[in-house]
């Protein structure tokens, strides 16, 4: 018998071994910020298997950069991905009310596995697979009320009709209930059987928020020996549902959807659609205390290069962001550690920004083991600082961008930008020039753009 308030240590390992693994004890699914390619931005709702082959090959040549998922978006269950509304688009299902990719988009689907055969040719190429649903049920499936698999439930059961998507019309909400869950654990043991490691669901973390089916799928990822991990979309999500959200998802967006403008006009001020580069500065402060393991909240994909042959916004085009806004976005998404999802066709992008995409130097800031904070300096109202740190380590990058349209001159002492007292010694990280040391930095930067510096402390204390 074991005393009250002790137990053995044969006890106690018994009990965790018998004790069912909970989602904390587990080895997080994303211990950085996810890294990787999505269709959006690019393609919109028309993507083909080759298509999405294309690029692939592309994002598996910068792999070794830490670049792993690619992730297929919205609409290849659509017959006619132009159609207007849900009737020309012509949703594709299978028997049990799940959504099935189009064979004469995706031709590995004629195998009757959907996308398995598609993921295992992505890993393949070393890369991780990743999918895009809106949450919900296909209102065909509950026009037809379908089985749901695995269970004696059918479609009407998990439908929850008065939660629709108000800017997508595919779909009913899933109704908080048995049935409601069963429809999500079929939809995963589908996605797991497919071999998906990453999957988006949108309509979810805002416009509406709905913490139900996000407990729901969260439920369900549970319950599959796979890791997927789950990206909520599409923001601003509030940041009150942080924790809620962070106990089933690994990233969610804190922004609204982000394209290729520095800033865009907004008429309706009730609307931040959509969004351009500058506003991600205050979105990515305001969210910097919930930035950790398996916690990342998401500024968006980074839509640069060719935005063609069918943006998910807007005509086909190149992407409207000068080198200069380009490198700041990177520097910014890197820094603050958000994901990094590129969002652009990548069979387009040009040699300066794949080497943007392969500097390395840059990308460990948002890969290692680090630490950032925004920092308010006085008298700098045109510029924001950013810091980094490994845990435990004295502070060993700073960035400092100008938000301003005019050159920024900067001539202050370290330590009015957040650091110790003393000289320090930089070299630029984007490029490779040095600052000699000094006890005050001084330098001129453009227009919307950044200087990334790499400190050593060139003038360490005495000791007394």
């Amino acid at each position: 018998m074991v005393a009250q308030g002790k137990m053995s240590a044969l006890g106690l390992a018994l009990a965790l071994l018998l004790a069912p693994l909970s989602p904390s004890a587990a080895a997080p699914l994303a211990p950085t910020p996810p890294m990787g390619w999505n269709s959006w931005d690019a393609y919109g709702l028309t993507i083909t298997e080759a298509q999405f082959r294309a690029n692939v090959e592309r994002l598996a040549s910068l792999k070794a950069h830490g670049w792993s998922y690619a992730v297929i978006d919205e609409g290849w269950y659509m017959a006619n991905p132009f159609g207007a509304g849900l009737k020309q688009r012509g949703y594709l299902l299978d028997r049990y009310g799940r959504l099935d990719p189009v064979v004469a988009r995706f031709p590995s689907a004629a195998d009757g596995h959907g996308l398995r055969a598609l993921a295992r040719w992505t890993h393949a190429q070393g890369l991780k697979f990743g999918v895009h649903i809106v949450r919900g049920i296909p209102k065909a499936a509950v026009e037809a009320n379908m089985p749901i698999e695995g269970s004696s439930f059918h479609a009407a059961d998990a439908a929850d009709r008065a939660a629709t998507c108000p800017w997508d019309d595919g779909n009913y909400g899933i109704a908080d209930n048995a049935a409601g869950q069963a429809y999500y654990d079929s939809l995963i043991r589908q996605y797991a059987d497919w071999g998906v490691d990453f999957l988006k669901v949108d309509c979810i973390a805002d416009h509406p928020y709905r913490p139900s089916e996000i407990r729901q799928i969260g439920r369900a990822l549970a319950k599959i020996s796979r890791g997927i991990v789950l990206s909520l979309s599409p923001g601003p999500a509030g940041i009150d549902h942080a924790a809620e959200m962070a106990r089933s998802a690994q990233m969610w967006r804190i922004m609204d959807d982000l394209w290729d403008r520095w800033t865009f006009p907004h008429p309706d001020p009730r609307s931040t659609f959509p969004n351009g580069i500058r506003n991600a500065f205050d979105s990515l402060a305001k969210w910097n205390d919930h930035v950790g393991t398996d916690s990342w909240p998401d500024a968006d994909m980074l839509p640069f290069g060719p935005l063609r042959p069918h943006p998910g916004w807007g005509d086909p085009r190149q992407s409207r962001l000068t080198p200069a806004e380009t490198r700041t976005a990177f520097t910014l998404w890197s820094i603050a550690r958000s994901p990094l999802i590129l969002g652009g066709n990548l069979t387009g992008y040009d040699a300066g920004t794949r080497a943007l995409l392969a500097n390395d130097a840059v990308i460990a800031l948002n890969q290692q083991n680090r630490i950032s904070h925004p920092r308010a300096v006085a008298g700098l109202d045109e510029a924001r600082i950013w810091t980094s740190q490994p845990v435990g380590q004295p502070i060993d990058t700073i960035a400092l961008f100008n938000l301003s349209e005019k050159p920024l001159d900067v001539d202050r002492a370290w330590s009015d930008l957040g650091l110790p007292g003393g000289a320090f010694a930089a070299r630029n990280l984007w490029t490779g020039d040095r600052l000699g040391a000094g006890s005050r930095l001084r330098l001129t930067i453009a227009p919307h753009d950044v200087a990334l510096l790499g400190l050593a402390n060139a003038s360490p204390a005495k000791r007394r």
